[in-house]
């Protein structure tokens, strides 16, 4: 029964993910097969500057989303997924939307 009620609670978070994910500018989700997270496409995100920065590839982008919204994201290209950044559901819905909120913010800020 515990395990069950985990997979739900797995599910509800992952659902929250990827559709706040898919909410934020320049950034794309697909539902992820399994696993506890996701790797959405930050390529949309290429270009963009922040204090002097330009956002050239998937590590600045984990590098400006830990320096800006205090976030840490591991970058695709370490999964040989350039392109994309891998986000953990495996925490609590508390920091999953609070994480999400400081990533949203931050990208409203790039220029």
């Amino acid at each position: 029964e515990p395990v069950k009620d985990m997979v739900k609670e797995y599910a509800k978070r992952r659902e929250y993910m990827v559709k706040r994910l898919n909410e934020i500018e320049g950034i794309k989700c697909n539902y992820p097969d399994g696993a506890f997270y996701t790797f959405p496409n930050v390529t949309a995100l290429y270009g963009k500057e922040y204090n002097g920065n330009i956002i050239r590839n998937d590590t600045d982008v984990a590098k400006y989303f830990l320096e800006k919204a205090h976030v840490a994201v591991v970058p695709g290209v370490a999964f040989n997924y350039p392109g994309h950044i891998r986000f953990v559901f495996a925490k609590s819905m508390e920091d999953i939307k609070e994480g999400l909120d400081r990533i949203e913010k931050a990208t409203k800020e790039l220029i």
